[in-house]
This record gives C-alpha cells, sequence and structure tokens, in this order.
C-alpha cells in the first residue's frame, strides 16, 4: 500500500470507534451426560436380587448389623459402634425401590470417597412397611455395603441417629 492510498484511507476512517465487541459461545451445549453401563448394572442388580431371597441375608427389622474388614481393629469397630466418629454426610434411602436405591448409593460413596470423608450414615429404614418380605433395603444395603471396596466398616446407628434404620459407614481414604 502507497502512502497516498494509506492517507486516503486514514481520511475514511477519521472518524471511526470501534464497535463494542460481545463474545458469545456459539457451540451447542454438551450433551447430557449419561452412565454408559446403566443398563448392564440395572441388570446385574436384578440378577443378584433373584440370586438371593429375602430370608437367606438373615437380617431382621430390629437386628443390629456390624461389619468390618480382617485389618480394622476392634477398637475402630468399637468406636464406630458408640458413635464416635463424626458424621461427615448422610444419605436417606427412605421410599425408593431396590434399584434405586442401589444406584444413589453407589453415587453417594463414590461422591464421599472423591471428598475423602471419614465416616458417613446411610438411613435405610428398619423394614417395617415391607410386609412378610421383611425389611428390603436393610438386607440390601448390608450385602451392597459388604461388597464395596470403599468400605471400611459399618454398624447400627445409636438410638438418638436412628438405632437399627440407620448404619455408621467407616470408608476408606483414597491418596
Amino acid at each position: 500500500m502507497g502512502d497516498d492510498e494509506l492517507e486516503l484511507f486514514r481520511k475514511a476512517v477519521a472518524g471511526a470507534r470501534p464497535l463494542a465487541q460481545e463474545r458469545r459461545d456459539l457451540r451447542p451445549p454438551p450433551p447430557r451426560p449419561a452412565a454408559a453401563f446403566r443398563r448392564a448394572d440395572e441388570r446385574a442388580a436384578l440378577d443378584e436380587s433373584l440370586l438371593h431371597r429375602a430370608d437367606d441375608l438373615g437380617v431382621e427389622s430390629g437386628e443390629e448389623l456390624h461389619f468390618g474388614r480382617e485389618h480394622v481393629s476392634p477398637s475402630v469397630l468399637k468406636g464406630l459402634r458408640r458413635g464416635r466418629y463424626a458424621i461427615e454426610d448422610e444419605l436417606d434411602l427412605h421410599g425408593l425401590t431396590a434399584v434405586e436405591a442401589r444406584e444413589a448409593l453407589r453415587a453417594f460413596l463414590a461422591s464421599a470417597t472423591a471428598r475423602r470423608l471419614a465416616c458417613v450414615r446411610i438411613v435405610h429404614g428398619k423394614g417395617r412397611g415391607s410386609g412378610p418380605r421383611g425389611p428390603v433395603l436393610k438386607k440390601s444395603v448390608n450385602l451392597w455395603l459388604r461388597k464395596h471396596d470403599e468400605v471400611l466398616a459399618f454398624s447400627s446407628a445409636r438410638p438418638a441417629q436412628g438405632g437399627t434404620g440407620a448404619l455408621y459407614v467407616l470408608l476408606r481414604r483414597s491418596a
């Protein structure tokens, strides 16, 4: 561009001001997240529930539950049973079906371990509304927690915090 052209351009744009810029994200919104193996997990939950009859799990409505992995010391279990650990979060499963409760429990435990929580309370209820099947959620939660690798121990809660309708759960703190 020559000097004459540059001078003409400057005269042409002499009164011009830059436009105000509004930045807009023109990308489409990301798709909603979906569990990749949800159907398989639901099918596995159904298959597992059919493997065990409620009577086989041996849990009654008012029965206290206790569980600890082999490496968990008796003094830790005793402290857990007595409610000596601070409850850092809670999940209430009342009103959920077994399939819904399993998914809620799985998501809750994943979140709790990701947040490095040490002790949580799971409220499963006493199963008084379950009729002749007995306490369905109580039996199921007992089984599911025993199979979850991040669960070190669990014990029925103190009477003031749910008693045999709730559990204190001690979690492994991942590094």
